[in-house]
């Protein structure tokens, strides 16, 4: 009985939703079907049940998360960190800055930080206006 539980245990967590390295270069962007380059601004979404989907820019995950009008079905949303190319974060913690003095793919110049303080702190050298996950979904919304 004891090997039995060890083995449901590992089948189950062996099968639990994961992020996917992006193959920048490679990677097609789920939305608008361009190819992945930005280290600076993609995202991932990772479904409960495994599936993943990539995008150049953050801008595009959130199209593609209004289109469909359900979040649930999402065990991670994750984007770039700005200030450390390639390392997906969090989307729903990260802290966002839109500033014309960084563009992003898609032209939304949105960028994703893991801190609020760094986000501040490249507020101060780039100007611009910081929004929390909520926030940065409205803009693109508006735009």
């Amino acid at each position: 009985m004891k090997k039995l539980w060890i083995a449901l245990c590992s089948l189950i967590s062996a099968c639990s939703p994961s992020p996917k390295p992006i193959h920048y270069g490679e990677a097609m962007c789920h939305w608008c079907k361009m190819t992945i380059v930005d280290q600076q601004h993609a995202a991932e979404a990772v479904t409960r049940k495994g599936k993943v989907y990539q995008f150049d820019a953050i801008e595009c995950l959130v199209q593609y998360l209004d289109e469909l009008g359900n979040d649930d079905q999402f065990a991670w949303l994750l984007v770039n960190d700005f200030n450390r190319p390639g390392k997906l974060i969090d989307a729903q913690t990260a802290t966002y800055l839109v500033s014309a003095q960084i563009p992003s793919p898609m032209g939304a110049f949105l960028s994703a930080f893991a801190t609020r303080a760094e986000a501040e702190a490249m507020q101060q050298q780039k100007g611009g206006q910081l929004y929390d996950w909520v926030g940065a979904r409205q803009y693109v919304r508006q735009r």
